[in-house]
């Protein structure tokens, strides 16, 4: 319902407007007292439902204003813990890379002392073995040659106590500086063997 108010004041203006003024005075005149008076009862009674409407637009705006505060209070909060969770998430991932980058390098770094150690194991063990064998085999040689002596001793003694001894025959038992088929044999052998060299 729209309001008459501006209206009224119009018809009140335009009374007073063409009113007759007084002759003794210049800003006084005269009006008919019960147009006004009607004019201004209509002006009081249209002003109880301008002050409501007025109420309710003003409440209306508070409410407004209060519902858009809140509205960008909660959208302000949320895009804060937004942006904490974005922070956290990128803290956890940064931290994790560098924690991954970290295990790579020491598992790294324990492959290589690990590969060193079984190196040196290895090749510790292979020149232990050489030595042992080289040592054997050097207990075989010299047996053998304790051997070959005490046997052409023995074959010396009979050819010693006969008095005509007899023509010169080749002992069963080489001597020293010749080798036998089977130690020919046995040093070709070894010889065909691969060589473990191990760097110093």
């Amino acid at each position: 319902m729209s309001s008459r108010i501006p209206e009224l004041l119009e018809m009140l203006h335009a009374m007073i407007t063409e009113a007759w003024g007084l002759p003794l005075g210049a800003e006084k005149c005269v009006i008919e007292r019960d147009k006004a008076l009607d004019l201004l009862d209509e002006i009081r009674a249209q002003f109880p439902t301008e002050i409501a409407e007025a109420k309710r637009l003003l409440d209306a705006r508070a409410d407004f204003v209060n519902n858009a505060k809140r509205e960008a209070e909660t959208i302000r909060r949320a895009a804060e813990e937004r942006a904490r969770q974005l922070i956290d998430e990128q803290e956890i991932i940064r931290v994790s890379r560098e924690k991954s980058h970290e295990m790579l390098s020491t598992a790294e770094s324990s492959t290589a002392e690990l590969r060193n150690a079984a190196n040196e194991y290895v090749d510790d063990a292979m020149r232990r073995t050489e030595e042992a064998l080289a040592a054997a085999l050097g207990e075989i040689r010299q047996s053998r040659t304790k051997f070959r002596q005490a046997a052409r001793a023995a074959s010396e003694a009979p050819q010693k106590s006969s008095q005509k001894p007899p023509p010169k025959a080749r002992s069963p038992v080489p001597d020293e500086d010749e080798e036998e088929p089977e130690e020919q044999e046995e040093r070709e052998e070894e010889q065909k063997k691969p060589k473990f060299e191990v760097p110093d």
